[in-house]
């Protein structure tokens, strides 16, 4: 993680110098900081990658580029991790939205956004619209992966885990 952070940080300072601050190449530099942070348990280092990131990706491509939602996405993710469900569940949806009208509704990275509601709406007790998102991730995976791809088996096992949580055993079990 260190070696890691150093090269960001090396990326990051040759591109504010070569292209400025507001350049996309330093833009997902920054991102991928905000990934590091986030990985290495520094949310407030993290979330300000993203901001910025977010920030520079909206005046530079708009709100509705996909690699602006990616930072979107991201945000809602950390979010979560932080326990601010709230914010996250706001940053997966327009995600989600964005995503929809970019890709479709059975693109992958749509249907990753799908699968982390599932697993947001569990964490507040959402048993319902929790089922019905990771259906939806799980019927568009095997369309697009297959049944035996690991994007696919992730969602199962999350169905397995709301269906145990739920006290249904045999379906949890399956």
């Amino acid at each position: 993680m260190a070696e890691a952070e150093a090269m960001y940080r090396r990326a990051l300072e040759g591109y504010e110098k070569a292209w400025g601050p507001e350049h996309t190449s330093t833009l997902n530099t920054v991102n991928n900081l905000g990934i590091l942070y986030a990985d290495q348990g520094k949310m407030a280092k993290a979330e300000a990658m993203y901001r910025r990131a977010l920030e520079g990706k909206e005046k530079a491509w708009g709100s509705k580029h996909t690699s602006t939602l990616g930072t979107v996405n991201n945000l809602g993710i950390l979010y979560k991790k932080q326990g601010k469900m709230v914010e996250a569940e706001a940053m997966y949806r327009r995600a989600l939205k964005g995503k929809e009208k970019a890709w479709g509704p059975d693109h992958t990275s749509t249907l990753n956004t799908v699968n982390n509601l599932g697993v947001l709406y569990i964490d507040q007790g959402k048993m319902a619209e929790a089922e019905a998102m990771y259906r939806r991730a799980l019927e568009g995976k095997e369309k697009a992966w297959g049944s035996e791809h690991t994007s696919t088996l992730e969602t199962v096992n999350n169905l397995g885990i709301l269906y145990k949580k739920q006290g249904k055993m045999a379906e949890a079990e399956a």
